[in-house]
């Protein structure tokens, strides 16, 4: 010890350069970048997900929609396209966007109209087409959901397409009031 030095400032010394040494370090140590603000640009697709689902960011407009479509694989990519192109046929200015990993299709209302009317998903063997008021259209696609409202129509590689019973479901679909989430 020190002369001059009581045991007590010799004990306090120690752990007060020791804490000057660790703010010294926090000083120095090179700070994390602020993180960048989102790009106006289209993703590309991540990666594939579960079923050959693409993983698209969330963005609203017809570009993600179509790098979506793009990104699917294999027979699927032709059914995507079939189904963009009639639901844009049927419904002249539709909305569209990429949310969850589905392309979503709505229109713009008020009065309690408007809303997103249908999505579609790819899975494994088949795409889900969804039909978020379709227990209300007639006749009423085919599958079922846990959804009181929400109907779907599965789409597998063998499978016809009627476009004119489709057309009429998604025109049926535009007109009932959306989902708003």
């Amino acid at each position: 010890m020190a002369k001059g030095t009581s045991r007590t400032s010799a004990k306090l010394a120690t752990p007060r350069k020791a804490a000057a040494k660790r703010v010294d370090a926090k000083a120095a140590a090179p700070r994390k970048a602020a993180p960048k603000a989102p790009s106006r640009a289209v993703a590309k697709p991540v990666k594939l997900l579960s079923g050959g689902n693409p993983q698209i960011a969330k963005a609203d407009g017809d570009a993600p929609v179509q790098a979506y479509i793009a990104a699917i694989p294999g027979w699927k990519r032709d059914v995507g396209r079939r189904l963009d192109a009639l639901i844009t046929r049927t419904v002249p200015g539709v909305r569209k966007a990429v949310k969850w990993n589905s392309p979503f299709y709505g229109v713009e209302g008020g009065e309690g109209k408007g809303g997103w009317f249908l999505n579609f998903h790819c899975f494994t063997k088949y795409v889900k087409v969804a039909f978020f008021r379709g227990a209300s259209l007639r006749p009423a696609p085919p599958g079922e959901s846990k959804h009181k409202d929400v109907r779907y129509l599965d789409i597998y590689e063998a499978d016809p397409l009627d476009e004119e019973l489709v057309a009429s479901w998604i025109r049926q679909a535009s007109e009932l009031p959306g989902w708003v989430p």
